[in-house]
């Protein structure tokens, strides 16, 4: 993973750290394997990544089983997440998703649907440009051919964001904290 991937995983792990603690969510969804990564995320916020610290909202949204199939039944599998996050989502909410390719029309759709809704939309996606990382406010495009090497890089950047998330709650409000995460993240980095 490049720099400014890492900076950028390090930005998104204090914005969390801002959003979570507030009464904010993130929700996440992917499709396939990245919907496995993207419910990997929720499970580490939920519980805990590796110190013990208060259980913070998140929802898989691929993971409302009976939600995702009445909605694919009734208004078409484009639109499974893009009604989920207008019913769940806020205004100032995390959504993230991820795609190997950046071309899933349900995602694109999500973060249509999320963007409208005042949520900050995050993308993880395999080379860019595509389709989804230009319809997110900000995107971590893994440039590499295969499925699963975009896939293991994507897991690389969960934990590298749930890491920054725990630096910067743990360090000072404000910019200390963030600091804190441009630490954490680069000395992972350092030791990969």
């Amino acid at each position: 993973m490049r720099r400014d991937g890492l900076h950028r995983i390090a930005d998104w792990g204090a914005r969390l750290a801002a959003v979570l603690p507030a009464g904010g969510r993130l929700l996440a969804a992917g499709n396939g394997g990245s919907a496995a990564q993207a419910q990997h995320l929720t499970a580490e916020l939920v519980g805990r990544y590796r110190r013990e610290r208060p259980a913070f909202s998140a929802i898989s949204l691929h993971a409302e089983t009976s939600s995702v199939t009445a909605i694919g039944n009734d208004y078409g599998f484009d639109h499974v997440y893009a009604r989920q996050v207008t019913a769940h989502g806020r205004p100032g909410d995390v959504l993230v998703l991820l795609s190997t390719s950046g071309r899933s029309t349900n995602l694109i759709t999500a973060a249509m649907a999320g963007r409208a809704g005042g949520l900050r939309v995050w993308a993880l996606t395999g080379p860019g440009p595509n389709p989804l990382a230009e319809a997110a406010d900000d995107a971590l495009c893994i440039d590499a051919d295969s499925t699963a090497t975009v896939q293991e890089a994507h897991l690389v950047a969960v934990h590298l964001l749930c890491e920054g998330f725990d630096a910067a709650l743990a360090g000072p409000a404000g910019g200390a904290g963030h600091q804190a995460a441009h630490r954490t993240v680069g000395a992972h980095r350092r030791a990969s």
